[in-house]
This record gives C-alpha cells, sequence and structure tokens, in this order.
C-alpha cells in the first residue's frame, strides 16, 4: 500500500467522480462508495485521520461523531480491513475488538 511522507495511505479517500463512476454522487443503494460524497472528513485535514502512534484520535473522532456517513464508513473499513487510521469514529484497536466480538 503506498503511503506519504507522514504515513498516509494513498487511497484513504477515494473520489468516486474522480474515478468516473456514474452517479457517485447519487444516494442510491447501486453505488457502495456514494456514502464518501457526504464524509465529512473529506473536507478536513487527512492527518487527523491518521494520526501518529502514540499521537490523539480525539479531534478525528469529534469529527466522525456529527458525520451523517458514520457507519457506513465503519461498515466499508470492517468490510476492507482497514488497518490504519479512524475510520466511522473507531480507531484501529477499536475496530479490531469490534471485529472478534462479532
Amino acid at each position: 500500500m503506498m503511503r506519504d511522507e507522514n504515513g498516509i495511505p494513498a487511497n484513504w479517500f477515494v473520489d468516486p467522480q474522480f474515478l468516473g463512476v456514474a452517479g457517485a454522487y447519487a444516494t442510491d443503494d447501486d453505488n457502495p462508495l456514494s456514502w464518501q460524497a457526504e464524509a465529512v472528513c473529506a473536507e478536513t485535514d487527512p492527518e487527523l485521520f491518521f494520526p501518529e502512534k502514540g499521537g490523539s484520535t480525539r479531534e478525528a473522532k469529534r469529527i466522525c461523531a456529527g458525520c451523517d456517513v458514520k457507519a457506513q464508513c465503519l461498515e466499508y473499513a470492517l468490510a476492507n480491513d482497514e488497518r490504519f487510521g479512524i475510520w466511522g469514529g473507531l480507531s484501529e484497536r477499536e475496530r479490531r475488538k469490534l471485529k472478534k466480538r462479532a
């Protein structure tokens, strides 16, 4: 997986419109990435969502708390085994615990 100089995955956010996904910003159930158009994190600094080891996750989680697509984001992270960053308001460790309980 490609990462930038700060360790942030290059594909942490995939703009479905950039990929040429027809109807990407439509809110239909046919497009599994359409939720990203509503993600608040896409309008903020990605470094907040990929803190250095031991860094604070508080600000990222605060942003997630007010996001309308938090559940879809978490579902995506769990389905795609995202191992880094804050997704759907949960850290890597919190997602691992959630998966173990399931």
